[in-house]
């Protein structure tokens, strides 16, 4: 039994608040148990100096910890952010965009920030499973206002962290748990099932193909209950 007395099998309690931010165009305030992240989709009517003539849209997203958000304070990164912060911010950007028609959202760019207030592991799955209902609430308000004509968004998508811990495989790892794995997984998917992203590391010893099978059977039981939780705070069916 795992020290929060939950299943290999069994997330962290899960909630997903929309609307948390009343000046963003979309929001939402996620908790994966202790980890607790403020999502925010703010939307601009332009697109990076790359983009431009090509008739397609933009998706990014930035990522930061507050100081006090760890059980140490964390420095704020006002100089430029440090190689996880960027390596978090690519993997929610091209999470987001890897669900989304582009070219449906021709001159409009949406920045995902991701602010973590409370980290106990798992704060960029936890970003990417609420950076994309507020990604989903600020694509609403554009067809509200007129400025997109259809839904580019082609599926859901979330993300779930696997370790190996004293030999068995786990499902959404939290910060004790995490620190002390043999393997450290992190897995990005849609709700049909398919794989955007996969991040893995072998801490220690390395694992074999039948530990990675279990963590993926334990990621598509996650992704199914963020899938649900996700309809559930955008009031879809």
């Amino acid at each position: 039994m795992r020290h929060s007395n939950r299943a290999n099998n069994q997330t962290r309690e899960i909630e997903l608040i929309p609307n948390f931010n009343p000046y963003a165009e979309g929001s939402c305030l996620v908790k994966f148990g202790g980890t607790h992240v403020v999502c925010t989709a703010s939307v601009e009517e332009k697109v990076p100096a790359w983009l431009k003539g090509q008739n397609k849209g933009w998706i990014t997203a930035e990522y930061a910890m507050l100081p006090r958000s760890s059980q140490v304070r964390v420095p704020r990164e006002c100089k430029k952010p440090s190689g996880r912060t960027q390596e978090i911010q690519r993997l929610i950007g091209r999470s987001l965009r890897a669900v989304v028609d582009l070219e449906q959202m021709k001159d409009i760019s949406i920045c995902i920030d991701c602010d973590v207030l409370q980290a106990d592991g798992g704060t960029r799955v936890a970003s990417i499973t609420g950076g994309f209902v507020a990604l989903y609430l600020a694509i609403n308000f554009l067809i509200k206002e007129g400025k997109l004509k259809t839904n580019p968004i082609r599926e859901f998508v979330s993300a779930i962290s696997c370790d190996i811990y004293k030999g068995e495989a786990i499902l959404d790892v939290d910060y004790e748990e995490d620190s002390n794995s043999q393997v450290d997984m992190n897995f990005v998917m849609t709700e049909s099932g398919k794989i955007v992203e996969i991040q893995g590391t072998a801490e220690g010893a390395p694992f074999d193909e039948a530990q990675f099978n279990e963590m993926l059977s334990l990621a598509k039981i996650g992704i199914a209950k963020l899938t649900e939780k996700q309809k559930e705070a955008l009031g879809v069916k």
